[in-house]
């Protein structure tokens, strides 16, 4: 008999998958991944280095990284026992769908948004409800996502939205979170740019899971650090779904020392703010491609061109974006990261040349 494929013994759900991944380009200019652009100043680099030069490193990090989340505690004003860290809030993402779903449950998705959600759910063998944006703004279809709501067992919202920057009602969400039949992940990664947080209604509504990143505004993509703000009794369950040791030291201190310095990193918020903005009134005038309004630090355009096309002009000229082209209603648009005025005037300038070459 004949031995069958080593993948046999995978998932078939998994096995229809494309993994989350993307391709390594160099660029003058690097705006593809919504990173932030202000690196955090050395002297808090130092500070962090010199912590965790003080702290023995062939031993475990604290079992549960107690010094970081009492910062986050006060920092946020939610209680300890409701909050969990991690590598990065994808990992968080991934703990809590873990613990809710399997065969027979099932996920409530606005669709285009981040696509790790869906991914996670189908290596889950959950069934995933997707409720399209509605197809000319891109905006939420709150009525048809409350709708949803009702027989899923848990939603994921992330707001504002990646890639289309739009942003959630805020008043919507107390009725979604009424509606909600399970649990209701709103992930928070651009909140700072939008200006909009449910962090006040976690203490009305036991089932709100707010998911946040220091991999966007707090600049430490590089580092890995995310936390989660919950019901104390959600955030008990997700635990048993999180890895252990899963922040390392010199990420705890980096996140510690940045939570405690927050202020610094106030300038460059506003900063990306106003870029954004203006980069927005820019597109508005070149009649060649569509701005979508964004509350992110990113902005989603659409052209008349393949957005491949596109692309590929623009990176000859030096910049790199995101191609988001194959998302559900995202034929022929682009994501471009919001970066220093300089970047963006080159964004711009080469966008100009792009869309005059032949």
């Amino acid at each position: 008999m004949q031995d069958p494929s080593p993948s046999a013994v995978i998932k078939p759900e998994v096995r229809g998958l494309t993994a989350y991944t993307l391709k390594h380009f160099d660029a003058e200019v690097k705006l593809d991944q919504n990173e932030n652009p202000y690196e955090l100043p050395a002297d808090l680099k130092r500070e962090v280095v010199d912590r965790v030069l003080r702290r023995p490193w062939g031993r475990y990090p604290e079992f549960i990284p107690t010094a970081v989340i009492q910062t986050l505690s006060k920092f946020t004003g939610w209680p300890e026992e409701g909050i969990l860290v991690g590598n990065g809030s994808n990992e968080l993402i991934q703990a809590s769908l873990s613990v809710t779903l399997g065969p027979g449950r099932r996920l409530a998705v606005p669709q285009p948004t981040f696509t790790l959600y869906r991914l996670m759910a189908t290596t889950l063998q959950a069934d995933v409800n997707t409720i399209l944006l509605d197809e000319e703004n891109l905006t939420f279809k709150v009525d048809k996502l409350i709708e949803a709501s009702r027989t899923a067992d848990v939603v994921v919202v992330c707001s504002p939205n990646n890639p289309t920057g739009g942003l959630l009602p805020r008043e919507s969400l107390p009725e979604l979170l009424k509606n909600a039949k399970g649990i209701v992940l709103l992930d928070e990664a651009y909140h700072e740019f939008s200006r909009q947080t449910a962090l006040d209604l976690l203490p009305h509504h036991r089932n709100l899971v707010v998911l946040r990143t220091f991999s966007k505004a707090m600049s430490m993509a590089g580092l890995r650090f995310g936390y989660m703000m919950a019901h104390p009794e959600i955030a008990r369950e997700v635990y048993k779904a999180k890895l252990p040791y899963n922040v390392n030291i010199f990420t705890l201190a980096a996140a510690e020392i940045v939570i405690e310095k927050r202020a610094t990193l106030d300038r460059a918020i506003d900063a990306l703010i106003r870029e954004r903005d203006r980069v927005f009134r820019e597109l508005q005038n070149r009649r060649a491609v569509r701005a979508f309004p964004s509350t992110a630090n990113f902005i989603l355009l659409k052209t008349a061109r393949p957005a491949r096309d596109l692309f590929d002009r623009l990176y000859s000229h030096g910049v790199l974006v995101r191609d988001v082209s194959s998302y559900p209603l995202l034929e022929r648009c682009l994501r471009v990261s919001i970066g220093t005025p300089e970047e963006n005037d080159k964004f711009l300038a080469a966008l100009d040349r792009a869309l005059e070459d032949k």
